[in-house]
């Protein structure tokens, strides 16, 4: 598992550019964050995990 995805994208030169925050029917929040370098865009979805400690992360290219 990755311990802090969004720390580990910044250091590889990605820049933050937008932010968001969605409930999934009640149940969870998902933490969606744009990011960009040299062009490229990524969003990046965090969400805690339903059993036991710790986030996942999912990244999406756009």
């Amino acid at each position: 598992m990755i311990e802090k995805p969004l720390s580990d994208l910044v250091r590889q030169g990605w820049s933050v550019v937008a932010y968001s925050v969605t409930d999934s029917s009640g149940e969870t929040w998902h933490h969606n964050v744009l990011l960009t370098r040299q062009g490229q865009h990524r969003i990046l979805t965090l969400r805690k995990k339903m059993l036991g400690e710790g986030v996942v992360a999912s990244e999406m290219e756009v």
